[in-house]
């Protein structure tokens, strides 16, 4: 059931938080947060989006705040780091936020630069974790088909863990991963997932080894859950860039899997150069705990009245969307 939607808007706060690496072309991150009677929780769907994709993160926000949260299987999540598609000189400096952290995962595929720029970034990523550590890369389907088998063939002697999200299409995922098998690089599937009217359908298509899971994109911890059940494949849980606050619905999710086979894209707390706590969750030791998030600087960080009333009409919109879904 939705609670009024008075009370979402009686403790909603809208903030914008700088990044400390441009991410995903941005510099600034942008969240609006809302206090239910389980805590503070977080509804972010980046700018772009809109209101139809927007609902789920909704939805994602009130089951965390309001909703029955499931029985958690461990206390802390091992997380991987995330670095940015940057130049191979400012590799060291970004993953040193990661501290513990044995895992990258490395962006590549970015407008505008070619595969050398994405080999460079992955060599020094390589660099950095030495040859025990785990690399895998996320091009977020920025290729076709021929692109990413060029590049993936380029990349393998960095001894890949996997590949994310390679192609925009399940037919071309499938494509791919028939293409690469001998290779024996897993395909990951995110957008696949998230952004598909059949989360689903890359399962039952057998187009990837594996899935990402987000709890937001997904309408949250209990939605996230039944895909994880139903598709019957390894998972990822991962976070978009979130707050603390949403980095906590994420750590529950993961805490909610009882087999956990790859380190979550939890950290990227990290990636930010403020927080709405004073306590955020960043990785000690490559791992983060499994705690809600008490929001006690979203004052200091408020957007400004522009911005906080555009949250406030998306998050109206987005709350007549859930109304009217049976």
């Amino acid at each position: 059931m939705l609670p009024p939607l008075d009370d979402l808007l009686a403790t909603a706060r809208v903030v914008a938080l700088p990044l400390a690496s441009r991410f995903r072309r941005v510099d600034v991150r942008e969240a609006l947060l809302l206090e239910g009677p389980n805590g503070w929780t977080e509804f972010s769907p980046f700018t772009e989006y809109g209101d139809a994709e927007s609902a789920a993160w909704l939805a994602a926000a009130v089951d965390f705040g309001w909703g029955i949260l499931p029985p958690l299987v461990r206390d802390s999540v091992r997380v991987n780091a995330t670095l940015p598609s940057v130049a191979p000189d400012a590799v060291p400096g970004v993953l040193d936020r990661f501290p513990g952290c044995r895992t990258v995962k490395v962006k590549v595929a970015e407008p505008g630069q070619v595969l050398a720029d994405d080999v460079a970034r992955v060599a020094a990523a390589r660099a950095y974790l030495g040859p025990e550590g785990r690399v895998r890369v996320d091009a977020n389907g920025g290729w076709n088909v021929d692109e990413a088998e060029r590049a993936v063939h380029a990349l393998a002697p960095f001894d890949l863990e996997y590949v994310e999200q390679p192609c925009a299409t399940v037919d071309e995922l499938a494509e791919l991963r028939e293409r690469i098998a001998y290779l024996d690089i897993p395909i990951a599937a995110d957008e696949s997932v998230r952004k598909a009217d059949d989360p689903l359908a890359v399962a039952r298509a057998g187009a990837a080894d594996l899935l990402v899971i987000k709890a937001q994109p997904l309408g949250g911890i209990a939605a996230a859950l039944r895909i994880v059940t139903e598709a019957g494949l390894p998972v990822v849980v991962s976070s978009a860039l979130d707050t603390s606050v949403g980095i906590s619905m994420g750590l529950h999710l993961a805490a909610a899997i009882p087999r956990l086979e790859f380190d979550c894209g939890l950290a990227t707390a990290s990636l930010l150069a403020a927080d709405v706590t004073g306590e955020p969750l960043l990785p000690v030791d490559g791992m983060l705990p499994v705690r809600r998030v008490d929001a006690d600087l979203v004052g200091l960080h408020a957007a400004d009245g522009e911005r906080e009333r555009w949250w406030l009409d998306r998050l109206e919109r987005c709350y007549a969307l859930l109304e009217r879904m049976p």
